[in-house]
Order: C-alpha cells, then structure tokens, then sequence
C-alpha cells in the first residue's frame, strides 16, 4: 500500500513538472520565435484564418522542457526511452526547418522513416504476425519483414495525422493530452513506470501547451509541435504492454486512443482522393473545417472532437481490460461509427 501510494505521489509529481517546466519554456520559446523571425504570418497560406503573426513555438517548448526532465529524472538510461527520443529529436529538428523553411514533403517523410528504422533497429516494433494470438499470425522471414513494415507505416501515419488534424487552436494538444493520460495510467497499471513517468511529464507538457495554444492562440505547435507529439504517441503504444490477465485483442486500443487524428487523415485522403486533388497540400477540408460549415461554432468544434477522443479513451479502457468477444464488439462498433462519420461528412452533396 505504501509503495502504491508513493508511486501515485510520484506520478502526479511528473505530471506537475512537466506542467510548470512547459509553462516556462513556453514563454521563454515565444520571445525566441520573435528574436528569430519563427513566425506564422497571415497570408503565408490561403487555409490559414489567424490575423496576426504568431510564433511557432510550440515544438521548441516542449523539446526544452522535456529535454531537461528527461536528463535530470535519468529516464534516458533504459534503451527504449533512449531511441524514442532519439527518434523524437530527427522529427523535432525536420518539423523545426520546415517551420523556417519549408521542406518538400519527400524530405519530411525520409526523416520521418529514419526515426521509425532508429525504434526498429533498437528493437522496439510492432509485434503482431509474429504473435501466435494474432488470427493472421505467423514465421518466417514474410511475418518478420511485415511486422516492421508495419512499424513504420504505423510510426509515420501517426506523425503526420496529429499534424494534419493540428487545424484548429488547442485541438492537436487536447487530443494528445487525453491519449498521454490513458498511458500513464495503463503503463502504471502494467508495472511500466518508465513509461508512465514519461507520459506523465508530457501529460503536464500538453497541458502547459493548451495554455498558450487554446483560442486566441498565442502560439502554434507548428510541424515541429505536433510531428513530435505524434511520434512519441506512436511510439509510447507500441511500447505500452497490457498485462497477460488482459484480452488478446489489445492490438487495437492504440487505434482506437488516437483515433480522432486517424479519423481526420483518412478523411482528408479519401476525400481527396475523390476530388483528385493532391494529399499533401493543405487545405480546409479537415474534420474541424467540415464541422464548422455544417453549423457548429469554432469552440464547440473542437469541444466534440475532444469528448470524442474522451469516449474513445473510455472504451480503450473497457477494451483492453474485457473479454476478446467484447472487446472486438467495441472495437467493430467503433470502426462503424467512424465509417459511417465519414460518409456524412465526405457526402458529395455536403462537400463538393
């Protein structure tokens, strides 16, 4: 009892630190990204709505605080948080250019593969055809080379969907505080206390960047931002172990936790995919944009696609911790709803 206490203690401890020392490096990344001329300017692209300039500073605020944390809590001394944040620093500093400069799209996503290769050959991967529960599981060289394909594929469609649906204030960083508070209380669980520690400080992390990033934003996570949070969330799932009492089918509950941002890229793809137009360049026609010329006030937008990433929270948590027939039934429910969003919301005669 007195362990469990202390490491709770301990857990709320890391969320705090996270939370002051973000805070602080947020105001100090704001003044840098003015110093610097690191700023999102009005008219710079024809999707953007902000009137006046804004600092790109929410990239560089998080790797400050973190960077400190990590190092003075020595959570970088187990390999797998080491390669992670390895990992984490190539998409850092890729987003940080692009913010600057703006890198071509092939470019980013070379790096973005090279962070998911660092993770795999540190051996940390997505292990599914190579597991004997899995229905479509297997050996041999074929399963081997799938499973890290699959990392990849994994790793990258992440980054990118928490940078997609970044299209509104305080969305993207919402988003990712739910899915940072899910694991550091499943890793806690789990006896992954690594794990949990660090998800903790980026609980607190995400909750210092919502201060500055919520309306009026007074800064932007840029691509340096919201490309980290989503390769640390990526990465801490494939990380995240459920414990053995728990169903077979816990594959799955990462894509239901950051299922919003995997919602809102498969949407901007099929739909233009349909229009023929190409998926890299941007444009309003993301799930915030949808829902705001359907009716919905800007705030209350993103107020439901927050509770929406809430409810999936919640029945991650019913999933991993239930019966496989339940479990899948969440999780095919799910997968119905979503489909059945995107219809409604890609309709040709609600969006041409």
């Amino acid at each position: 009892m007195t362990s469990y206490v202390a490491s709770t203690a301990y857990m709320f401890a890391n969320i705090l630190l996270g939370l002051l020392l973000t805070f602080a490096s947020s105001w100090f990344a704001i003044r840098f990204a003015r110093r610097v001329g690191l700023m999102d300017v009005p008219g710079r692209a024809s999707h953007k709505l902000h009137q006046v300039p804004i600092p790109l500073a929410g990239g560089v605020a998080l790797a400050l605080a973190m960077a400190i944390l990590v190092f003075a809590l020595s959570l970088w001394r187990e390999l797998e948080v080491s390669v992670m944040l390895l990992g984490a620093l190539l998409v850092f500093a890729l987003g940080l250019v692009d913010d600057a400069r703006s890198l071509k799209p092939l470019f980013k996503l070379a790096g973005q593969v090279a962070a998911a290769i660092i993770l795999i050959l540190a051996g940390v991967y997505i292990q599914i055809f190579e597991t004997a529960s899995f229905f479509l599981s297997g050996s041999g060289p074929f399963f081997f080379w799938l499973d890290r394909i699959l990392t990849v594929v994994w790793i990258v469609g992440v980054t990118n969907a928490f940078n997609l649906v970044d299209s509104m204030d305080g969305l993207a960083v919402g988003l990712s505080g739910w899915a940072f508070a899910f694991f550091m209380l499943a890793t806690f669980d789990s006896q992954q206390l690594t794990i949990s520690a660090l998800s903790a400080l980026f609980l607190g992390g995400c909750l210092a960047l919502y201060y500055y990033n919520r309306s009026p934003a007074r800064l932007f996570l840029g691509d340096s931002g919201a490309q980290t949070l989503g390769f640390l969330l990526a990465t801490i799932a494939i990380l995240y172990t459920p414990l053995e009492k728990v169903q077979n089918s816990s594959w799955f509950v990462p894509v239901l936790l950051l299922g919003v941002p995997i919602f809102d890229t498969s949407l901007v793809f099929i739909s233009r995919l349909r229009r023929r137009k190409p998926f890299y360049q941007a444009s309003r026609d993301h799930t915030y944009h949808r829902l705001v010329a359907m009716g919905l006030e800007p705030g209350r937008a993103v107020l439901l696609m927050h509770l929406t990433g809430l409810v999936l929270e919640c029945l991650a948590f019913v999933a991993v911790s239930t019966d496989a027939l339940r479990a899948n039934l969440i999780f095919g429910g799910c997968l119905m709803a979503g489909l059945l969003a995107l219809v409604i919301l890609d309709h040709p005669k609600r969006w041409p």
